[in-house]
């Protein structure tokens, strides 16, 4: 009968050549309960049994002593004898239990096997094919898949959807809100709980992990506007960053979107009539929109370097529309030095209020930013048929002229009455 000491020194036996052979010690004390020492030494209990006429083996599991550290299913002597006598309780109710354990095993790769296939990169890209891409704007679908590339996915790299938990859900928006701010931590936890409802709706989780999930600020609409010693440093800090730079004083001159600006194509701007065309597919009312280039703007953009093959105006790296803002805006962020904080949208809400304080209409602005209200709402959006296209050129170019002035340090023109015809 095995001892816990005869259990310890057991040792592989050796054939006639002297080499280690696989050994097995019977314990008299437990009808079938083997110890079997393998030639690298490892141990291991199984019980040998019969079942429906057939002779059966079950491998329990390692020797729990010190030859086998660590592992989580290991017996000892004990334990291995009553694992035994459980599994002979199961033959004589009708089980096989070397037949169950096989199931449970295959169960359980399968089941790891769908882990692995639900892991977070996988999930994400089907979520915007078969989700954001068809049921929502291209503007929203563009934000939900910055956010889930940019902010998401590199935190939860590798990682199975299962495994995501309400805490880990927490501390990727904390971290996501002290790092790009508590709005864009906002829209980090609309995306994720997007998504997680959208991964229940198809059954892959059971539970949304963003329920309960406190928002990290209120959503309220901002009112940051550039004053004049404002535009005139961010323009200045614009010219020592490259193709960011520009792009910010586009953003400033025209009022546009950032991604707007970001996806501008040549394809899209008229040289000779110095007009940026942008189709309804790019804008977020879906209407068309032109943007007469005043000359300061028009400099911007020639001076951009053309690449072969690359249809974009702004671009890193020669063949994709520039991207990573966060980063180059912390750059800017340095040579600027704004006491409060600030956006890109807020080049579009200063370059609406800088052209009220020149005194242009109300509804040569909304031309100009693209919104269609009131009278004008429903008007046609097709190009050459704008009524108001040289209205919103004056406006551009009485705008640029005082961001030029600005700059320079000359006094700025308020400029009260400005001619725009309607």
């Amino acid at each position: 009968m095995l001892t816990p000491l005869a259990v310890r020194a057991a040792k592989p036996k050796r054939n006639a050549a002297g080499e280690l052979m696989r050994a097995e010690y019977p314990d008299r004390g437990c009808a079938g309960l083997y110890l079997i020492v393998q030639p690298s030494g490892l141990k291991s209990w199984a019980l040998r049994y019969r079942f429906n006429g057939d002779t059966r083996k079950l491998t329990l599991g390692a020797v729990a002593d010190h030859e086998a550290p660590g592992l989580t299913d290991a017996f000892t002597l004990a334990g291995a004898r009553k694992a035994a006598a459980d599994a002979r309780h199961r033959v004589e109710q009708g089980f096989d239990p070397a037949a169950q354990k096989r199931t449970a095993k295959a169960a359980s790769a399968k089941l790891a096997a769908q882990h692995a296939a639900d892991n977070v990169e996988t999930l994400a890209e089907q979520f915007l094919r078969l989700y954001a891409k068809v049921s929502t704007r291209p503007r929203t679908y563009q934000q939900t898949g910055d956010v889930l590339g940019r902010l998401v996915l590199p935190a939860w790299q590798g990682r199975s959807v299962h495994d995501i938990r309400r805490r880990d859900v927490i501390a990727l928006i904390d971290n996501i809100a002290g790092e790009c701010g508590p709005h864009m931590a906002d829209k980090s936890l609309a995306v994720l709980g997007r998504w997680f409802s959208w991964l229940v709706s198809r059954d892959v989780i059971a539970v949304s992990p963003t329920i309960g999930v406190e928002r990290p600020a209120r959503n309220l609409p901002r009112e940051r506007s550039f004053d004049d010693s404002e535009i005139a440093t961010l323009w200045s800090a614009c010219g020592q960053e490259g193709v960011f730079g520009a792009f910010v004083r586009v953003l400033l001159l025209t009022g546009c979107r950032r991604s707007e600006a970001s996806n501008m194509h040549w394809s899209e701007i008229n040289e000779a009539e110095r007009l940026w065309r942008l189709p309804r597919e790019r804008t977020k009312n879906g209407v068309p929109h032109t943007v007469p280039l005043a000359p300061q703007t028009w400099a911007v953009i020639a001076a951009q370097p053309k690449y072969a093959g690359c249809e974009f105006v702004f671009t890193n790296d020669s063949y994709r529309a520039i991207g990573g803002f966060s980063r180059s805006k912390r750059k800017l962020d340095e040579r600027t030095k704004f006491t409060k904080p600030w956006t890109l949208h807020d080049a579009r809400r200063s370059c609406a209020s800088g052209m009220q304080r020149l005194g242009i209409r109300a509804e040569v602005i909304e031309r100009c930013l693209n919104h269609r209200s009131g009278v004008y709402r429903g008007i046609s959006g097709v190009y050459q048929r704008d009524p108001m296209l040289e209205a919103k050129r004056e406006a551009f170019e009485a705008w640029a002229r005082h961001i030029e002035q600005l700059a320079s340090g000359e006094p700025a023109t308020n400029v009260r009455h400005i001619r725009t015809r309607g």
